[in-house]
């Protein structure tokens, strides 16, 4: 009986440089694991799969796809980086052919990273569920008129915000609109959610940090013809005064593998420039 992992390889189609990686990887990735899939249209179903780790070509968007995809049946995933700045995806291609041997044998550490489900729901009905790794964001597109936002915490009204928009995010998303916005980095292992307004008309509304055991509910007061319920950078659904939107920790946890030589603080300082000037620009695959 073969004792080599079980691997699923997802990768984003439509991207030559990624095709040519993986081209390049396959033969290393099947001298020390049986590859039960490629799949290049983040289609393959993890219910009842045996498998026992998943590879992601791509880079942060690819991340993110994966753990759509596997939803409730979340996996160990190693991240291969193939776009720009890959704070998930940090393993560089080289880096893979050379620690691929140990990860096979089950030497590298792993990391459970808080999820989150976003209910949406219409006079107490449910009507929209999505389960997230990043960030929910209540937006307003065209015309850019300011949008007021109700925040209430365990059921109780914590503030309500005058503001362009409203995001909730994850330690993991802590780094992308969380903060642009101006929030705070969390450790990614951290039990809980930040709380950023986007450009917020009172200059004492400033981001915060919360425990990951409470509930978050979103209220827009007032109708805006174009604001949505953006999850993961997609949007959810529009978002009117009668709808309720509802974070709260998931389930589930995204389970990310890291090998030696990687640290969150290498991370950062490589790749926001910590000790000079950024990297380069976020590509989502």
């Amino acid at each position: 009986m073969s004792t080599m992992p079980k691997v699923v390889v997802l990768a984003p189609p439509d991207k030559p440089h990624v095709a040519e990686a993986l081209k390049r990887l396959e033969p290393v990735m099947r001298r020390h694991a049986e590859i039960l899939a490629i799949d290049q249209a983040f289609q393959y179903s993890f219910e009842n799969s045996p498998v026992d780790l998943v590879v992601v070509l791509g880079g942060d968007g690819s991340i993110l796809q994966s753990a759509r995809q596997m939803g409730r049946f979340q996996k160990p995933v190693l991240g291969v980086n193939l776009g720009r700045l890959g704070f998930l995806a940090a393993l560089s291609p080289e880096r893979l052919v050379d620690v691929w041997p140990e990860v096979c044998k089950g030497r590298y550490s792993k990391a459970n990273h808080l999820m989150f489900e976003c209910k949406v729901y219409r006079d107490g009905s449910l009507i929209h569920q999505h389960l997230g790794l990043n960030e929910v964001s209540i937006l307003g597109g065209p015309p850019y008129s300011m949008l007021q936002i109700d925040l209430y915490v365990d059921q109780q009204l914590a503030t309500t915000y005058n503001c362009d928009g409203l995001i909730i995010s994850t330690p993991v998303g802590s780094t992308a609109h969380n903060l642009s916005a101006g929030g705070p980095i969390l450790r990614k292992t951290l039990q809980a959610f930040v709380i950023s307004p986007i450009s917020p008309h009172t200059l004492t509304m400033r981001p915060f940090v919360d425990t990951a055991d409470r509930i978050f509910e979103l209220k827009l007061r007032h109708s805006h013809p174009t604001a949505s319920v953006v999850v993961d950078g997609r949007v959810a659904c529009p978002i009117d005064p009668a709808l309720t939107v509802r974070i709260q920790r998931a389930a589930s946890s995204f389970q990310l593998i890291s090998v030696p030589g990687q640290n969150d603080y290498k991370t950062l300082r490589e790749k926001l420039g910590w000790s000079g000037s950024p990297s380069g620009q976020v590509e989502h695959l």
